[in-house]
């Protein structure tokens, strides 16, 4: 049975590194969505950022709702040089409530990303819950992929947020949908500092 498995393992190993030999580097930075109704989509950005500083790579980030809500990640990451930070959002959509103010907050973040991307100086940015300002029309895909296309060749960004636009998920080079199987606040649980936020 051992040797049975031996080489089956063998032979997977065998294939699976012929297909790695094909791969080839693109040579850019990459753009990754996290979409999907269910948890996960931020945190798991947060992980790349911190798989990026393990290389040490030079890592830019860009909150766009969740405004001065004190979270965990940015508290952490603040305190690193090699990440730039910015929380430009107001707040939820319903917390403000002003649709004006809303559009110029989107806009705003998203000159700054913008810039950050086409700098030079990052292998990473993150836009964190850039697809609930094109979900509500803060922004269009349009402006978006434009902005990705513009962005230096080193540069690769992840785009967080539920609902992404398909043109923008047909644009991306990796699109990872979380779905939502259970959730502690539907049981009435409130949100844990340090699981989720």
């Amino acid at each position: 049975m051992s040797d049975d498995h031996k080489a089956k393992m063998q032979e997977r190993q065998t294939k699976q590194r012929a297909k790695v030999a094909e791969l080839v580097d693109p040579e850019k930075g990459l753009v990754l969505v996290h979409t999907g109704s269910g948890k996960g989509k931020s945190s798991s950005a947060f992980g790349v950022v911190v798989r990026a500083l393990g290389w040490k790579q030079k890592v830019g980030v860009i909150q766009f709702i969740k405004g001065k809500w004190k979270t965990g990640e940015r508290q952490f990451f603040e305190r690193l040089d090699e990440v730039t930070w910015h929380t430009m959002g107001e707040g939820f959509t319903w917390d403000t409530q002003d649709k004006e103010r809303d559009i110029a907050a989107a806009q705003a973040a998203f000159a700054k990303g913008r810039e950050m991307m086409e700098s030079g100086n990052y292998d990473l940015i993150v836009m964190d819950e850039i697809n609930i300002a094109m979900r509500y029309e803060y922004l269009t895909s349009e402006e978006v992929i434009a902005g990705l296309e513009a962005r230096d060749k080193r540069t690769g960004v992840i785009l967080t947020g539920r609902d992404a636009k398909p043109e923008l998920c047909a644009y991306a080079d990796l699109v990872t949908e979380m779905t939502e199987i259970k959730h502690p606040f539907k049981a009435g649980i409130k949100a844990q500092r340090g699981v989720d936020f």
